[in-house]
């Protein structure tokens, strides 16, 4: 797992048996996945063409997926829009997942800066709405 000072930490998920590269970046709304790695999940296509800053580059979303995983033994799920490529972390490792802000919160994932690591302390699978 690494960080770095902007809010993100970098770790593997599994989905469908397959690692997957992920940055957790609280400076994203949303998540998204490459459309290589979206291979396989339930994949549906928006009713119309949304446009995403993403990286530097301006990327058309078309389609979005059930993004189910596992973390540290734990199952997540969450809409993730579908781009051609999210680029490579610091380290030139190619990310597949960038898993955003919106989805932290409703699992209760936060950023352990100093410790380079996900807190998963307030992970939750009860959820009460109002």
């Amino acid at each position: 797992m690494r960080a770095n000072a902007m809010g993100r930490v970098r770790t593997d998920i599994r989905v469908n048996g397959r690692k997957l590269w992920t940055l957790f970046d609280s400076g994203s709304r949303n998540t998204y996945i490459t459309k290589r790695a979206a291979r396989g999940l339930d994949v549906k296509d928006w009713p119309q063409e949304l446009s995403v800053a993403l990286g530097g580059k301006v990327h058309k979303v078309r389609r979005s997926c059930l993004l189910r995983a596992r973390l540290e033994g734990r199952w997540i799920e969450t809409l993730a829009r579908i781009v051609d490529k999210i680029g490579p972390d610091e380290d030139g490792t190619q990310i597949d997942v960038l898993f955003g802000a919106l989805a932290m919160q409703e699992w209760g994932i936060r950023l352990d800066m100093e410790n380079e690591k996900l807190d998963l302390s307030r992970y939750t699978t009860n959820f009460v709405e109002f």
